[in-house]
């Protein structure tokens, strides 16, 4: 099995870093751009399973790179509710908070570390009783999130994991080494 895990394309607020989760903003021009062009690098792959968070922006990147015509909507790919923190700023927030990092700290009535890696993990454990190619088409945070815990590390950990937008990443088994879950590809642009 490979999980190729797809990052939407870019919105005017991954454009500015303003945390996205709950509101549901559409793909800029650049970044329908850019779920078209995934279309070509995707349409190698023969696909057994194509996934989608429920999430406007990550449906239209699954639409225009090709895949939607099989796509079934997984909740839990749904981005890192960010509760109070929504719409705005790592600067932002850290003025009201110093030090915060979400993959440590969470969102104040969003989503805890605790909450992502349940979510993560009760999503791998789904996926793992299937076979073939698998695409995930998510967003930044979560997307980190599920590779880190795909290889068994905390959630903390996937603040060292950034996506860009309509980035590819492979999530795979390196059977030549005791079945081990692995990081094949990061972050392709």
């Amino acid at each position: 099995m490979s999980l190729y895990l797809i990052r939407h394309g870019e919105t005017e607020w991954s454009l500015s870093g303003k945390h996205t989760s709950r509101t549901d903003i559409p793909l800029t021009v650049k970044g329908e751009a850019a779920a078209r062009n995934l279309a070509a690098r995707l349409k190698p792959i023969a696909f057994d399973v194509v996934l989608t968070s429920p999430r406007e922006r990550a449906r239209k990147t699954c639409e225009l790179a090709g895949l939607s015509a099989t796509a079934r909507i997984e909740p839990l790919l749904t981005e890192w509710d960010y509760g109070d923190v929504e719409g705005l700023l790592t600067t932002e927030i850290i003025k009201s908070c110093p030090g915060w990092n979400l993959f440590r700290d969470g969102s104040p009535n969003g989503e805890s570390p605790a909450q992502i890696t349940q979510r993560a993990d009760q999503l791998l454990s789904q996926l793992h009783s299937l076979k073939g190619n698998i695409a995930l088409f998510t967003h930044g945070h979560f997307g980190a999130a599920l590779a880190t815990r795909w290889i068994a590390l905390p959630v903390e950990k996937a603040q060292h994991f950034p996506l860009s937008t309509a980035s590819i990443s492979i999530l795979s088994i390196d059977e030549r080494h005791q079945n081990t879950p692995v990081i094949t590809r990061w972050n392709e642009t």
